[in-house]
């Protein structure tokens, strides 16, 4: 049975409007099934000031796997896109963040559902509410 998944994207390098398009595509490809889009949002980098403006947005889709096989998927369209690691909240091609698994919350080392900086991000909280989620988490699971 399908999880109805929430999933924030963002690009501030090379062509971002391009790349969030391909993020959406190498999600399908990977089993996202993608219902519906936020509109793209420009924004100010986060964590690191020093760096371009963001294009942002949220996407709901289903997903049939765990929330594992999600990160997973979500890693290797950042690497495919051509994200590479250099600074924490560094600039970056194509950015996949898992913001929310149906009810699930998960706090494990390496993912953590809801997403934790979910309410620090008012564009996130602006485009869940813009896909009809009124009640968006404020907060992340606890460990």
């Amino acid at each position: 049975m399908a999880t109805t998944v929430y999933l924030g994207l963002g690009s501030n390098l090379g062509t971002r409007l391009r790349n969030l398009s391909a993020a959406r595509r190498r999600l399908r490809e990977k089993g996202v099934r993608i219902r519906r889009q936020s509109h793209v949002i420009e924004t100010e980098p986060w964590g690191f000031a020093d760096q371009p403006r963001f294009l942002n947005q949220v996407v709901e889709g289903e997903w049939s796997g765990t929330p594992r096989q999600l990160l997973k998927a979500a890693k290797e369209v950042e690497r495919e896109g051509g994200r590479t690691r250099t600074r924490h909240w560094g600039p970056r091609v194509i950015d996949v963040d898992i913001l929310l698994f149906g009810d699930e919350r998960i706090a494990m080392r390496d993912l953590v559902i809801p997403h934790p900086r979910i309410a620090e991000r008012p564009f996130v909280m602006r485009s869940l509410e813009e896909l009809g989620l009124e009640k968006a988490p404020k907060r992340a699971a606890r460990s």
